[in-house]
C-alpha cells in the first residue's frame, strides 16, 4: 500500500471533529447563560441593605429552602453546560474557514449578555470595592484606613476580612472606586452594576488586542478568542464576578501589543504608560515590566543596551507612578499593602499544601509548624520571582512574549493561594503566543474543567436563617458539578472524545 493511501486509511478512520452547524452549539450554551443568570438571583452576592432583597421575586427565591436548592442545581448546571458547550465548539469549526470567526464571536456575545444581567457569583469583592470607594469619598485614604472607617460596611455587602485591611490597589483602581460610589451613592446594587461596567472595558481591551498579538505569533486569532474570551472561566470570573483583574489584564495586554507591535522609542514609551496604568490597578502588573523593556530596546540588544532600557523604563513607570500618586495625594502608600493577601493559602495550590504538609509534620514533632509552614510559602514565592526574573534574562528575542506568560504562571503556581481568577490571568496570553493541539489543549481544558466546578461550589449567598445552611448548599452544588463533569469526560459521546483523540498536532495554532 503506498504512503499516500494509508495516510488517507487513516485518516478515514480518525474521529471527525468538524461536524454538523454550531448553532445548537451556541444557543444551549447560551441556555446555560441564562441558567446562571437565574440561579444568581437565588444564590448571588446581595449586599444586606440591597433594595432588591425587597423584591417579590427575588423574595421568593432566597428564602425558602426549596427555591435555594433549585437555584443551587440550576446555576451548577448552567456553568456546566457552559462548559460543555464551549468545548463542543471546538469539535463544530473548522479553524481554517472564514465561518469560524462568526460562531465564535456568535458565541462570545450570545454567551455575555445574560452574564452581564446576573447577580455577582462565586465573589464578592466587588462590594468590596465599594466599601473601599467609601472609604475614599470620605477622604480619608484606603491605605491607612480599613473599610471599617465608614458606618454599615457590612451593611453595604464588604467581607468582613476587609474591615482593618488596606487594598492592594492601586492608584488608578482608587480613583474608579471613588467614581463609582460618587455616582452610585448609597446603593450597592447600581454599585456592582459599576464596577461590572469596568470590568467589561477590560474584556474589550482584551478582545481588541487577543487578536491581534495572536497574528503577531502566527496563531489564529480565532482559535485564540475561542480558547479565551468564549472560556466559561473567563466569563464567569471577568464578567459575572466584575474582578478588577480583568482592566488590569486588558491593559497588560494592549502594554505588550503596542510595545510588540512598534520596536521604536514611541512604541515602547506606549507600552510603559500602559503598564502603569495596569500597575496602578493592582501592582501585579509590575511582573511585565522587565519584558517591555526589552521590546523597547529591540531585538538582537546587546546586554548594556537591555540594562540600559531597564534602567530607562523603570524610570518612567517610577515617574508616572509618583504623579499618580501626587495626583490623589497618597503616594506610594500602596505599596505598603502588598502583603494584604499574604499568609492565605489554599489546597490546590502545590506550594499551599506543602506548607500545610509540612505545618502538620513540625507540629507532630513539636516543631513550630506555623513557621515552617510560613518559611514554605515564602520560599515558594521567591522561587516564582526568581524564575520570572531568570525568564527575562534568558531566551530568544522571538519568544519573548511567551517568556513574559511563563513568568506570570511560575509567579501564580509558585504561590500558596491561586484564586481561579489568577489562573485566568493566564488565559489571554496562553492563547496569543499558541495552544498546541496536543497534550497542551487537553490539560488546558481539565483545567477550565475543575475550575469551572470549584467556582459553583466555593461561595453562595445561602440566607443563614434557613434550615438548608451554607455548608449543604455548597456540598449539593459540588455534587451536581462533580457529577456534570463526570459526565463530560467520560459518558457523553461527544466530548468525551475531547480527552480521547488518536491524532496529536504538535504544532502551535
Amino acid at each position: 500500500m503506498s504512503h499516500s493511501a494509508m495516510l488517507r486509511k487513516r485518516r478515514n478512520r480518525e474521529p471527525r471533529f468538524v461536524q454538523r452547524s454550531p448553532l445548537r452549539t451556541v444557543i444551549m450554551g447560551t441556555i446555560g447563560s441564562l441558567l446562571l443568570m437565574f440561579g444568581s438571583f437565588g444564590i448571588g452576592w446581595l449586599a444586606p441593605i440591597s433594595s432588591l432583597r425587597l423584591h417579590p421575586w427575588i423574595i421568593s427565591l432566597r428564602y425558602t429552602d426549596g427555591a435555594v436548592v433549585m437555584c443551587i442545581i440550576v446555576t451548577s448546571i448552567g456553568a456546566m453546560a457552559l462548559t460543555r458547550e464551549w468545548m463542543r465548539l471546538s469539535q463544530k469549526v473548522d479553524w481554517a474557514s472564514k465561518s469560524a470567526k462568526k460562531w465564535v464571536t456568535a458565541a462570545i456575545i450570545s454567551w455575555s449578555v445574560p452574564l452581564m444581567a446576573a447577580i455577582p457569583l462565586f465573589s464578592r469583592d466587588v462590594y468590596s470595592y465599594f466599601a473601599q470607594g467609601r472609604v475614599y469619598q470620605s477622604g480619608l485614604n484606603p491605605y491607612e484606613s480599613g473599610v471599617s472607617s465608614v458606618n454599615n460596611f457590612l451593611q453595604n455587602g464588604a467581607d468582613q476580612l476587609w474591615s482593618q485591611s488596606p487594598p492592594p490597589y492601586g492608584p488608578v483602581f482608587l480613583w474608579i472606586e471613588g467614581v463609582v460610589v460618587g455616582i452610585a451613592g448609597d446603593s450597592p446594587d447600581v454599585g456592582f452594576y459599576l464596577f461590572r461596567f469596568v470590568a467589561l472595558l477590560g474584556v474589550g481591551l482584551i478582545a481588541y488586542f487577543l487578536p491581534k498579538l495572536a497574528r503577531l505569533h502566527g496563531v489564529n486569532p480565532t482559535r485564540a478568542c475561542w480558547l479565551c474570551l468564549a472560556n466559561p472561566m473567563f466569563l464567569v470570573h471577568f464578567v459575572v464576578s466584575a474582578h478588577n483583574d480583568a482592566l488590569m489584564i486588558g491593559l497588560m495586554m494592549a502594554a505588550v501589543y503596542v510595545a510588540a507591535r512598534w520596536r521604536t522609542t514611541a512604541g515602547g514609551l506606549g507600552g510603559i504608560t500602559l503598564t502603569t496604568l495596569a500597575v496602578a490597578v493592582k501592582p501585579i502588573a509590575l511582573l511585565i515590566l522587565p519584558f517591555v523593556g526589552l521590546l523597547w530596546a529591540g531585538r538582537g540588544a546587546s546586554w548594556p543596551r537591555r540594562f540600559l532600557f531597564w534602567f530607562l523604563t523603570a524610570g518612567v513607570a517610577l515617574l508616572e507612578l509618583w504623579l499618580m500618586g501626587l495626583a490623589n495625594g497618597f503616594g506610594f502608600d500602596w505599596v505598603g499593602a502588598l502583603t494584604t493577601t499574604g499568609g492565605v493559602w489554599i489546597w490546590y495550590a502545590p506550594v499551599g499544601l506543602a506548607g500545610f504538609l509540612m505545618r502538620l509534620w513540625g507540629d507532630s514533632l513539636g516543631l513550630p509548624g506555623g513557621d515552617l509552614q510560613s518559611l514554605v510559602q515564602k520560599v515558594g514565592q521567591m522561587a516564582g520571582v526568581l524564575g520570572a526574573a531568570v525568564l527575562a534574562f534568558l531566551g530568544r528575542d522571538e519568544k519573548l512574549i511567551r517568556r513574559l506568560t511563563i513568568a506570570l504562571t511560575l509567579v501564580v503556581i509558585l504561590n500558596p493561594m491561586i484564586q481561579a481568577w489568577y489562573v485566568v490571568w493566564l488565559i489571554p496570553f496562553f492563547a496569543a503566543t499558541g495552544i498546541r493541539s496536543d497534550w497542551h489543549v487537553d490539560f488546558f481544558l481539565l483545567t477550565t474543567l475543575f475550575f469551572m466546578m470549584w467556582a459553583v461550589s466555593d461561595q453562595l449567598d445561602v440566607f443563614p436563617y434557613l434550615s438548608l445552611d451554607i455548608n449543604m448548599g455548597r456540598l449539593v452544588a459540588a455534587v451536581v458539578a462533580l457529577l456534570y463533569g463526570l459526565y463530560i469526560m467520560f459518558i457523553d459521546p461527544s466530548t468525551r472524545r475531547v480527552f480521547r483523540r488518536s491524532r496529536r498536532i504538535g504544532t502551535i495554532v
